[in-house]
Order: C-alpha cells, then sequence, then structure tokens
C-alpha cells in the first residue's frame, strides 16, 4: 500500500504503467482536495464500507497501521486520518490523507525519452524505497496497491499488472519473498530503456513463455523447489531453452545496466539481488549516498495476523485514528513533468 516518490518527480509507483483516468481502486475512492491550513493539494482516500467483514476490517487496520509506520523521503505515508463519526458506536467509515502525486511514470515517459541520468536517478530512487520497505520486514508487491503484507503472513495469487509480474506470482509457485518486487523495477527499468514491455504476454502462461526465452527454463534445482506438483510438471513439459545474453535485447544500454538487469531479472526469486545489494552495483555510483539508504524500524504486526471478531478490528482501528499525531506541516507539493 505504497507509492515511491522521487526528489523532482513524483513516481505514482503503484499500477505505474495504467493510465488512471480517475483515481479508484477496488474497496476505495480517492480525490484530491486542498489543505485548509497550508494551502497544499493533498488526495483523500476513503475505504469502501471498511467494516463489512471481517476480512475488510482487517485489511483496513492493516492498511492504517502500514501508512503510519512508513517515514521515508521516497515511500508515500500518511499525512492525517479523519472519521466523521463521534463515538466507537457510529464509527463506520474513515479518510486517509495522504500526499498528492502529480504524475506517474507513464505520464513521464509520454513527455520525454528518458536519459541515461534520468533512468539511473529514478530506479535508485525506487530501489531506496524498496530497501527501506523490505527492512521493516514487509513485501511492497509494487502493483498490487492495497495489498502489501507482512513477509511471515501467507500469501496467495493476486491481480496485478501481467507484465510486471514476477514468474513465482504467476502460477503461484511458492512463498513469496522480497525479491517479488526486484522482479517488478527490473522489468520497469528495462521498459524505460527501451520504451517497451520486456515481456509482454497475451495470458499468464505465454507472460511466462516470454519470460523464458530470456531467462532461459528453469533447471531442475529450481523446478525441486516448487511447491505446486502442478507447476513441477508444466515446466517439465516444456522445450528447453537456454538463456539469452541481456545485451543481446537491450542493445545500446549501458553495460552496468545491463549486468544490474541480468541480476534483477533471475528466474529463482532466491538468486535475485535484494534491495539493498542493487544499490550497491557500480550502475549507481554517481548518485549512491550510504547515508540516504536507510533502513525502518521493524513493523509490529501483534494483530496484523490475528482473527478478531468485527468489533474488536473496529474497536482497535478507531483507538489507532484518535492516537494518529499529523506532521507539524504538510510538506507535500503537487509537481508535474
Amino acid at each position: 500500500m505504497f507509492l515511491f516518490k522521487a526528489f523532482d518527480t513524483c513516481l505514482h509507483f503503484v499500477r505505474v504503467w495504467q493510465a488512471f483516468k480517475r483515481a479508484e481502486c477496488a474497496g476505495c475512492w480517492q480525490s484530491s482536495a486542498v489543505d485548509g491550513r497550508s494551502g497544499t493539494k493533498v488526495a483523500i482516500k476513503k475505504l469502501y464500507r471498511p467494516f463489512q467483514s471481517e476480512l475488510f476490517a482487517k485489511r483496513a487496520y492493516r492498511e492504517l497501521r502500514l501508512l503510519k509506520h512508513m517515514k521515508h523521503e521516497n515511500v508515500i505515508g500518511i499525512l492525517d486520518v479523519f472519521t466523521p463519526d463521534v463515538t466507537l458506536e457510529k464509527f463506520n467509515d474513515f479518510y486517509l490523507v495522504m500526499p498528492f502525486m502529480g504524475t506517474d511514470l507513464s505520464k513521464i515517459m509520454k513527455h520525454e525519452k528518458l536519459t541515461e541520468d534520468r533512468i539511473q536517478f529514478l530506479v535508485y530512487q525506487m530501489l531506496k524505497g524498496l530497501k527501506y520497505i523490505h527492512s521493516s520486514g514487509i513485501i511492497h508487491r509494487i502493483l498490487d496497491f492495497g495489498l502489501a503484507r507482512h513477509t511471515d503472513s501467507e500469501m496467495t495469487g493476486y491481480v496485478v499488472t501481467r507484465w510486471y509480474r514476477a514468474p513465482e506470482v504467476i502460477l503461484n509457485w511458492m512463498h513469496y519473498t522480497q525479491t517479488v518486487d526486484i522482479w517488478s523495477v527490473g522489468c520497469i527499468m528495462a521498459e524505460m530503456i527501451t520504451g517497451r514491455p520486456l515481456f509482454k504476454g497475451n495470458d499468464h502462461l505465454d507472460q511466462l513463455t516470454e519470460i523464458m526465452k530470456v531467462t532461459g527454463t528453469p533447471t531442475q534445482d529450481f523446478v525441486q523447489k516448487l511447491h505446486s506438483q502442478d507447476a513441477k510438471n508444466y515446466i517439465k513439459s516444456l522445450p528447453k531453452v537456454q538463456k539469452k545474453d541481456f545485451a543481446s535485447i537491450l542493445k545500446y544500454a549501458n553495460p552496468l545496466a545491463v549486468n544490474l538487469l541480468e541480476k534483477m531479472l533471475v528466474l529463482d526469486a532466491e538468486k535475485r539481488v535484494t534491495a539493498a545489494e542493487a544499490l550497491m552495483h557500480p550502475y549507481f555510483e554517481p548518485v549512491h549516498d550510504p547515508e540516504e539508504e536507510i533502513e525502518a524500524e521493524k513493523y509490529d504486526d501483534t494483530f496484523d495476523n490475528m482473527d478478531l471478531p468485527l468489533d474488536e478490528w473496529k474497536r482497535i482501528t478507531y483507538k489507532e485514528i484518535l492516537n494518529f499525531k499529523p506532521p507539524q506541516t504538510l510538506d507535500s507539493k503537487e509537481t508535474a513533468v
């Protein structure tokens, strides 16, 4: 449930390649407003019927807790949260106030051809945000807006833009690790370099085929790691394909960028580079600043993995809202490309 910010460009990083005609998402509606105290434009999100069931209530509580936990310049946190309901008994709705993001990567791509420096800068900002999020113990799952989970939670299949989906997600092969996000960043980085999606599958299986045309078919060691027997059987049925040289795909790209992508777009999630490791790659040497690559406090998921009655989820959510202390100043700014 996090968006990423760059210094001079807002990275509305969730669902980056989908053009938002309206600021809507499943389970919520979102609009912009102006903060009366500072004159700053902000985004206000209302969760749709957050207490219609225990599952919805748990998700709403988690979203609020996660947003409150994030305090990093490249990760959107929460500026305020409020409810019009004056008592716990009447409590039914609440609103999240977040920085307003005036653009996204798809719009940036339409307005300009990204230079090497620009790509380097933007990917560096993404990875800084991911390192921070991951250090708290959270898997972001970049293109899945409302469902960031703690790494200890069971994570099943979910809807996300297919072209940027990690291969382990496509067939729900195994428990996801934080490198599921690294795959998505790699896909986005490659598209920023070439101007077109790297893996443009027509459906789930075609997507996997497109990926393996580049990565090669999995080794036997990798197949043994798969939890699903159906997935094992499917992989074994595929014709053997050799791994391609990324330099032949990313012609004219910076060799260091190609080398980094080779480490990010690895079929075996356990062998993918982490966000922290990627930040140390020579590709980022001109912008690398260890002091900016900070880590978060561990996320306290005491309640997140519990099964509580609906009234109890409402009670602890109401308490979180009442206890929230807004930042002293709202320093978010609407930016344009």
